[in-house]
């Protein structure tokens, strides 16, 4: 049996959740509403204020379902009652970001400004002109505008500029060597 699946979810007092005919289950809470339609082989039951997911049998499938099911499940819970965040880091010298309204302009080092504008519930934070912090309920949705933004510019192995991930450590290689 999965250890990660047979885990009951914690609903919080705030949140409600519908589970709906084909494993539709929506999500509703403080911060927010998510909705995600889920496998029919595995089974989501609510019982009082917990959410429990089993799978009928130990195919293959099912037994790769349930873990993920239960997962997906516990983040939408934790999204709408806390939200997740990623912080991004910017080194390099006149690399700079700064928020105009709802967009994110970073200076990269190209000969254009890199905009990205705030969708899908994800909002930019800027504290300071080297760090970015994306916000949101959907921890897929700011993991992948995070990983959008580091692409435009990821640090390098010789100077280490570019945009990382907070805490990320960049593996450094030596430059050329002289005669």
């Amino acid at each position: 049996m999965s250890r990660i699946g047979r885990e009951p979810i914690a609903v919080p007092a705030g949140v409600n959740v519908t589970i709906a005919d084909g494993n539709v289950v929506t999500v509703k809470g403080p911060l927010g509403e998510l909705c995600q339609t889920f496998s029919t082989n595995i089974t989501i039951a609510q019982e009082g204020a917990t959410l429990v997911v089993s799978r009928p049998n130990d195919q293959k499938e099912n037994r790769a379902l349930h873990g993920l099911t239960r997962t997906l499940l516990n983040n939408m819970v934790v999204g709408v009652t806390k939200g997740f965040e990623k912080k991004l880091e910017i080194v390099g010298v006149g690399y700079r970001v700064e928020k105009q309204g709802a967009k994110l302009v970073l200076g990269l080092g190209y000969s254009h400004p890199v905009v990205f504008e705030e969708a899908n519930g994800v909002k930019f934070d800027v504290p300071n002109n080297t760090t970015i912090i994306v916000k949101g309920i959907d921890k897929q949705a700011v993991g992948q505008v995070a990983a959008v933004i580091r692409s435009k510019r990821p640090p390098e192995p010789y100077l280490g500029k570019g945009v990382k991930y907070a805490g990320e450590r960049i593996r450094r290689k030596a430059g050329k060597t002289g005669k």
